[in-house]
């Protein structure tokens, strides 16, 4: 099988927000901010080709649903479904997708199931021949969201998914779609029910670590919901993937896609090899 990285539509957030409690002269110094306070972030999908004679993409990214204002709200940086021409680069259409992954429902990792916006026209699905994967948890929460991340799912995807007949929620390590080709892990920390899936020696961080500094324990996002409760959950995460010699893979890091884990003397978490983007990586 071989693994590519796939850049959807990239923005541009709030750096405190992506920080969390971590101060600005700390973050700054890794990623400069503009006028706005306002960092580059991706929205990096992993697309594994010929995993058991299948195409499967894992994350689908912001995408181009959002009409022009909240586009711009939300600092979405392209109008155009930027993933569909990574795609067309691997050689590949939406149609040729045969699962979708979902480490989540939000919509800056899930909203590239959409097609892009027209005025006057309702959202729909990509991907026609796609099953789509969920955690049974998370999708729970995407139901009945709660009032603090109500905002970061897109109301209409969930009965898209619904109608289309080819969701399938997942519970425990495997799913019945992929069997044991790929493991997958829950988290808490960053939203209920976080689907973590690893392949071919590469786990897709999603949310857990957004990016290479997010890797330092303390590092949070003011968009977790229980920052606490992930940093003991990412450190439990890191341990099993240095010791198994497990690569992240980063969906929001702007400048890196895969890297392996590290440890130093005094026990701090760190990243080593990085790779701005992976093509045709065979595993």
């Amino acid at each position: 099988m071989q693994l590519w990285s796939l850049n959807g539509n990239s923005q541009r957030l709030d750096g405190g927000a992506m920080f969390g409690n971590a101060p600005r002269a700390m973050w700054s110094r890794w990623i400069a901010p503009d006028e706005q306070n306002r960092i580059p972030l991706a929205c990096r999908c992993l697309l594994v080709k010929d995993l058991d004679g299948r195409n499967v993409l894992f994350e689908t990214g912001i995408g181009a649903f959002f009409e022009p204002s909240l586009r711009e709200r939300y600092g979405v940086v392209e109008s155009r479904h930027v993933l569909l021409d990574a795609l067309a680069d691997a050689g590949l259409g939406h149609e040729d997708i045969d699962v979708v992954v979902l480490s989540h429902l939000h919509f800056d990792h899930a909203g590239g199931l959409l097609a892009a916006w027209e005025e006057g026209q309702p959202p729909r699905l990509l991907f026609p021949r796609a099953r789509f994967l969920v955690g049974a948890e998370h999708w729970r929460r995407a139901l009945e969201p709660h009032p603090r991340d109500r905002a970061s799912f897109v109301p209409e995807l969930q009965p898209l998914l619904q109608q289309s007949g080819r969701l399938e929620l997942v519970e425990g390590e495997h799913s019945q779609t992929l069997g044991k080709a790929v493991r997958f892990s829950f988290s808490d920390g960053h939203t209920p029910g976080l689907m973590l899936a690893e392949v071919g020696g590469v786990v897709f961080c999603a949310d857990l670590i957004p990016g290479r500094y997010w890797v330092h324990l303390p590092i949070t996002m003011g968009y977790d919901r229980f920052p606490e409760r992930l940093i003991e959950e990412k450190r439990r995460f890191l341990e099993d993937k240095l010791a198994r010699d497990v690569q992240l893979f980063f969906t929001h890091d702007h400048d890196c896609a895969l890297a392996g884990v590290s440890r130093d003397e005094r026990g701090r978490f760190g990243t080593v090899h990085e790779q701005h983007d992976v093509r045709a990586l065979a595993r």
